[in-house]
């Protein structure tokens, strides 16, 4: 690779980025986050006050109370299902990426989601509670059963996926206005869940509290991903080479360059001949010094000894003992039409 075609490293391109510092506000943000985290957790598996108020929500039945909003809030939480939001977030990061001229976007999407998944999902099947509509005993916390619930994988989705996109802002109003849709997002689908019954109130506060950790570690991935964005175009680049056409050289000589330069024999080399097998006349066929059989060479007739084969017949003198002919080999022409040739 040329010094001119060298990628610039993560130090040229975001100095911000490439050291992540633990800001006042970031410290308190994920102290407090961690805090929520570990309270949730604690509460729910010594089925404190959190588990009456989650039993409270449930047998309130929120979707009997107010059945005119089911049918839009079934769309809604929609919002927060992993796949639909995946796929509409990276198309608007993908164009971004194409803008900027940089895989920062997706990079940073597909490393939040990956982590997403594996922190909640580790959680969702080492716990295995149950939800409220497959609940056996009221009052329970329905822990260590066969359910994947506990936290809200929709809510964290919600708050990771479209948190990107304020974590991802480049002018501070932009990033304002970002958390608040994101914000506005993560909450109302979690309180839709916890409408159809899907999930206790507690696995929702995990599922925000998940979600807003995922966030909070990204800065420290920012030199892994910086560094795989290096190593992909590199790649791209090395392909795109390999794909270019080789040019074909033309016939015409390239004007000072010689097509074929001889080889001088050496002082040492003597001159080689080679053997050509010679067939006697007697012989039908010969054999060449390597085995190849060779045949004689067929007598050939001189081409005025030839008898020519025309349409009008043959082209010799005529001789005293031929007869002459009658009539014109293709009928009467011109004036005598009509008449034989002696006739005439």
């Amino acid at each position: 690779m040329r010094t001119e075609d060298k990628l610039p490293t993560t130090e040229e391109r975001r100095p911000d980025l490439a050291r992540p510092r633990m800001t006042r506000t970031r410290f308190w943000l994920l102290g407090t986050t961690l805090a929520v985290y570990a309270a949730t957790v604690i509460g729910v598996l010594t089925t404190s006050w959190l588990v009456k108020l989650d039993w409270q929500v449930m047998l309130f039945r929120p979707y009997k109370q107010w059945p005119e909003f089911h049918t839009f809030l079934d769309y809604f939480v929609v919002m927060g299902q992993r796949g639909p939001t995946a796929v509409a977030v990276a198309a608007w990061l993908g164009w971004c990426c194409y803008r900027q001229r940089t895989l920062r976007p997706l990079l940073a999407l597909g490393t939040s989601l990956l982590l997403l998944n594996a922190t909640v999902g580790a959680v969702k099947i080492g716990f295995g509670r149950l939800g409220p509509h497959y609940a056996t005993t009221v009052g329970s916390n329905e822990m260590w059963g066969t359910g994947d619930i506990f936290p809200s994988g929709h809510t964290a989705n919600a708050v990771v996926t479209w948190g990107i996109l304020a974590y991802l802002a480049t002018t501070p109003v932009a990033r304002r206005v970002a958390s608040l849709i994101a914000a506005g997002f993560a909450f109302g689908v979690g309180m839709t869940t916890v409408y159809l019954g899907t999930h206790w109130l507690s696995d929702v506060v995990l599922g925000w509290a998940a979600g807003v950790l995922v966030l909070l570690a990204l800065p420290w991935l920012e030199p892994a991903m910086a560094r795989a964005e290096v190593l992909l175009l590199t790649l791209w680049r090395r392909l795109r080479e390999r794909r270019v056409p080789v040019p074909v050289p033309s016939g015409r000589p390239v004007a000072g360059t010689p097509l074929a330069t001889p080889r001088t024999a050496r002082d040492d080399e003597l001159p080689t001949r080679e053997t050509v097998a010679v067939v006697r006349p007697g012989s039908a066929t010969g054999r060449s010094p390597d085995g190849r059989p060779l045949h004689p060479v067929r007598q050939h007739t001189v081409r005025s000894e030839r008898t020519p084969v025309t349409p009008v017949g043959s082209r010799r003198p005529p001789h005293a003992d031929r007869v002459p002919r009658t009539t014109a080999p293709f009928g009467p022409s011109g004036a005598s039409r009509g008449r034989t040739a002696t006739g005439g």
